[in-house]
């Protein structure tokens, strides 16, 4: 047999307007995503995102991404750089061989350390990522000031600290 008294929350639940089904399914869409779900959808849009950067790109995203980092930190070695871009130094081996082929980089040796050859920017590589960054980012910036409002840009210019910050880690 049911007890005819209710806890107060139940009364209270009851007194409350019930909400339309339409208005349910909005408040599910506004809450959390699942990070698993967050994440599926981010590698999706960035796979996306890569694939139209390296149609912009004119020699192959790894060449990109150690000019870059040269020009950002300064000189490096082979295995520095590796763990940087978390490759197998074998590969950042023949990346670079690639790159001191093409007059884009050069080892100076080390005078405090002669067994160290670290790599630095030759002007040749220095114009080369300069021009490549100027043909990518001249596209995302295309993009970016056509495509979206001003409050778009900035929850994107707030997403890249986020971003940054995932992927450091």
């Amino acid at each position: 047999m049911r007890s005819s008294t209710s806890s107060p929350q139940a009364r209270e639940d009851a007194r409350a307007p019930r909400e339309a089904p339409g208005a349910q399914a909005a408040q599910r869409r506004a809450q959390t995503p699942e990070a698993g779900e967050i994440a599926s959808d981010l590698r999706a849009v960035l796979s996306t995102l890569i694939r139209r950067l390296r149609a912009e790109n004119r020699f192959p995203l790894a060449h990109a991404a150690v000019l870059s980092r040269l020009e950002r930190e300064g000189e490096r070695c082979v295995s520095e750089l590796a763990a940087a871009e978390r490759v197998r130094p074998q590969s950042m081996a023949q990346t670079v061989a690639d790159l001191e082929a093409e007059g884009l980089v050069q080892r100076r040796p080390d005078p405090a350390d002669r067994r160290r050859a670290p790599l630095t920017l030759t002007d040749k590589g220095r114009q080369t990522i300069a021009a490549d960054r100027r043909r990518r980012e001249g596209w995302l910036a295309q993009e970016i000031s056509s495509s979206l409002s001003e409050r778009e840009r900035r929850v994107l210019a707030e997403a890249l600290a986020l971003l940054q910050r995932i992927a450091a880690s």
